[in-house]
C-alpha cells in the first residue's frame, strides 16, 4: 500500500507527521502543498481534503486529514512503530489523548493566533491584528506555564512523566518551534520563564535526531528572512 503525505514544511502539524514517518521507517511520498501560493485551495487538493488544510494523507485509497488523527492512524497502521509513541495500554493511551485534545484548544490556538497576527498575516494578504495577537499571546503564555508546571512531571524527561516521547511530545514541540518566526527578544521573553519547557524541547530534539532539524530546516531558513526584514526596517 502506498502512502502519500500532503504537507507544507512551514506548517507545524505537517512537520510532526514527516518527523514521525521518518523516525519509524514508514515509507511515504511527500507532496508539497504551498500554503502561501494558495495550493491548498485548488480543486485538485480539495479532492484530497475538503477542508483545504494541511496535512493530509492518502494511504492506498484511504484519505485522512487532521494531524492528530493522522498520527494516531499511522501509529496503529504500521506495526513497526515503537509502542511509546501511542501506547497499547489503554490508560497510557488515554493520557496521550488527553494532552493532544488539550493542545488544540490551548497551545495551538494561542501560538497560531499570536504568530499569525504578529508576523505571518501579510504573507497571506491579510492585515496584522493586534487585538487577536494579544489574545493569542495571553493564551500561549498560559499554555506554556501549564506544560511547565503540570504536563511535565519530575519523574521523566517527556510529557506525563514518560521516559520516551509520545505523539503528544512531537505535536506540541513542533507547535512551539513556530515561535522561530518571532524576533529573538520576543521568543526568549515567552520561553525563558519556563525552564522545564526549554529542557523538554531539547530532549525532544535529541530523541528525534537527525530528522527534527532536517524537517525544520525550511522553517529556520524562512525565519531568517523575516529577521533580516525586521533588521532592515529598524535601520531605515
Amino acid at each position: 500500500m502506498s502512502l502519500k503525505v500532503y504537507v507544507d514544511r512551514l506548517s507545524q502539524p505537517s512537520r510532526a507527521i514527516l518527523i514521525f514517518c521518518k523516525l519509524n521507517g514508514i515509507e511515504f511520498e511527500e507532496v508539497n502543498i504551498d500554503l502561501a501560493k494558495g495550493q491548498h485551495r485548488t480543486p485538485e487538493y480539495q479532492e484530497i481534503n475538503i477542508m483545504k488544510q494541511v496535512p493530509a494523507i492518502v494511504h492506498d485509497t484511504f484519505k485522512l486529514f487532521e494531524s492528530h488523527a493522522i498520527l494516531r492512524y499511522l501509529a496503529s497502521a504500521f506495526p513497526e512503530t515503537a509502542d511509546h509513541w501511542y501506547p497499547k495500554d489503554l490508560q497510557k493511551r488515554a493520557n496521550v489523548e488527553c494532552v493532544l485534545d488539550w493542545h488544540h484548544s490551548n497551545l495551538r490556538r494561542g501560538s497560531a493566533g499570536y504568530v499569525f497576527n504578529t508576523v505571518l498575516a501579510p504573507a497571506f494578504g491579510l492585515p496584522l491584528n493586534p487585538q487577536a495577537a494579544a489574545e493569542g499571546k495571553n493564551l500561549l503564555s498560559a499554555s506554556l506555564a501549564t506544560i511547565d508546571t503540570y504536563w511535565l512531571q519530575k519523574d521523566g524527561s517527556f510529557l506525563l512523566g514518560n521516559s520516551q516521547p509520545s505523539l503528544a511530545d512531537l505535536s506540541l514541540v513542533c507547535e512551539i518551534m513556530q515561535l522561530e518566526f518571532l524576533d529573538e527578544k520576543d521568543r526568549e521573553g515567552l520561553l525563558s520563564p519556563h525552564k522545564n519547557v526549554l529542557k523538554w524541547i531539547d530532549d525532544v530534539k535529541n530523541a528525534t535526531a537527525p530528522y527534527f532539524d532536517e524537517i525544520h530546516a525550511t522553517l529556520f531558513k524562512v525565519s531568517e528572512v523575516f529577521e533580516k526584514q525586521r533588521s532592515a526596517g529598524a535601520s531605515s
